[in-house]
């Protein structure tokens, strides 16, 4: 795994900046496929020499053809909006182990957060993630009334690092 001065330094030397869009059409579709096209990315991937990052973008309980799934159920959105990010970090080459970061949205955080906070430490765990990101809990309105849980996302890895860890 790359520490962040590591990165730092990489990304200072780098004489490029390439990106692209992520995206993973088998777990959710892109936005701009919408029936009403929505203008952003699923995610950009930034390569600054042998150092990628991953920004990925407000990612929630979205099914492949943009329908929310798991209307009510909270832990399912949650569960559901993990697999969609998993999905992302899969199809670069990543996994939650590169995750620097989250900033999670909750429609009602006084009454989610504890059932948040249980299947976050659960799937953690489960990725056994060490050190946890670094990140944001808030209470916000979401894009769809249906929705209840949000998730935004940064990784950082050494691009060569996933090539020779076969993610």
């Amino acid at each position: 795994m790359i520490s962040i001065s590591e990165a730092l330094a990489e990304v200072a030397g780098a004489t490029s900046i390439e990106k692209r869009a992520v995206c993973a059409p088998r777990a959710l579709n892109e936005a701009f496929d919408y029936e009403r096209p929505s203008s952003f990315s699923r995610g950009l991937r930034l390569n600054f020499g042998n150092v990628t990052v991953l920004l990925i973008s407000g990612t929630a309980s979205i099914g492949a053809n943009g329908e929310t799934l798991y209307a009510g159920d909270f832990r399912a959105q949650i569960r559901r909006t993990f697999a969609n990010i998993t999905a992302l970090l899969e199809s670069e080459g990543a996994t939650w182990k590169d995750i620097v970061r989250t900033t999670c949205y909750l429609r009602d955080i006084e009454r989610d957060y504890a059932a948040f906070n249980e299947e976050r430490t659960e799937f953690y765990r489960e990725q056994a993630l060490d050190p946890l990101p670094a990140s944001t809990g808030i209470q916000a309105i979401l894009c769809r009334p249906d929705l209840l849980v949000e998730i935004e996302a940064i990784a950082v890895f050494r691009a060569d690092d996933a090539e020779t860890a076969g993610r």
